[in-house]
């Protein structure tokens, strides 16, 4: 999730009033275990709701908002979330991140980064420099970002790997660019995870990059599952249907997560968000019942419609 809609945190805020605990359960209360999904390539588990950082931590030096940024990660955390996502070019993100893992020193933490420099002799400091940012004594999951200079990063990660320096490599798209040389890499590259832009109206990965992620055991991270929060605010106000109570929907914002990591080839959403009743409302969509295939189409013709 982008940045959060004014609209969508003055709705939120207004139900908080109305009904407190009766759409989300109180700070205190003990969090519902999240789904988990495999990492096709090693068997680790993971929860299928993580964290992106995209705009929403390129807060620079401001302590207010490393202070909010800091408030996110530990609900976070609290509920059970375990992978955070970012990249050189978010900024201060990467900064932002390591200031509050610092302080919340988190048990569990799945550290999902990227490359994003012209050139491959360039690639190995900027990846120590991300390093040092995150305060981190290795990454989880390095990802070549948006493909670029995609030849000469890939080997540098893969050798990274092999050498134990880390553990998983991928490689990032987004908006719905080079799907193309997206299933040329994943056909050809023994890579562990592909990083895509999917949610209910922007379905394109259905067609041939879910089914191809499966085949060759490939993980799936979704980015911008509500369209960098356009998707949200154009459903903001709007009644959520009949369906919503069937999977233990509230809002939309936690149907259009269901409906995105029920997909059974993704293995984690990253939305984004420097709110922390948003982050908690995101955790509850990665517990209790998903929909299945007939309700997945609902969800996807209703915000369709709606939206």
């Amino acid at each position: 999730m982008a940045p959060a809609s004014s609209t969508r945190r003055h709705l939120l805020g207004s139900l908080l009033g109305l009904s407190g605990s009766l759409l989300l359960p109180p700070l205190h209360a003990a969090p519902a275990p999240l789904i988990t999904r495999l990492i096709p390539s090693s068997g680790e588990a993971i929860p299928v709701i993580g964290l992106g950082s995209w705009i929403t931590f390129n807060v620079g030096r401001d302590r207010e908002g490393r202070a909010e940024c800091a408030a996110v990660m530990r609900g976070f955390f609290a509920g059970g979330g375990r992978l955070i996502d970012s990249s050189p070019m978010y900024g201060s993100a990467q900064d932002v991140i390591g200031e509050a893992l610092q302080a919340i020193k988190p048990a569990r933490l799945f550290s999902a980064d990227k490359v994003w420099i012209g050139g491959g002799a360039r690639g190995p400091g900027q990846i120590e420099t991300s390093r040092r940012l995150w305060r981190v004594p290795r990454f989880d999951l390095l990802q070549v970002h948006n493909l670029l200079s995609w030849e000469e990063h890939l080997p540098q990660l893969l050798a990274m790997k092999k050498e134990g320096r880390l553990r998983y490599v991928g490689i990032t798209t987004s908006e719905g660019r080079r799907h193309g040389e997206i299933e040329k890499i994943m056909a050809a590259q023994p890579i562990d995870f592909v990083q895509v832009s999917y949610n209910a109206l922007d379905r394109e990965v259905e067609e041939r990059i879910l089914p191809l992620a499966r085949e060759r055991r490939i993980g799936v991270i979704v980015n911008r599952p509500f369209r960098q929060g356009d998707l949200t605010h154009a459903l903001a106000g709007k009644p959520l249907p009949g369906w919503g109570a069937e999977i233990g929907c509230t809002t939309w914002a936690q149907a259009l997560l269901k409906f995105i990591v029920s997909h059974p080839a993704v293995t984690c959403a990253i939305p984004a968000t420097s709110n922390v009743a948003h982050v908690r409302e995101n955790l509850l969509a990665g517990s209790g019942r998903l929909p299945d295939e007939a309700l997945r189409k609902r969800i996807a013709l209703d915000a369709g419609r709606l939206a």
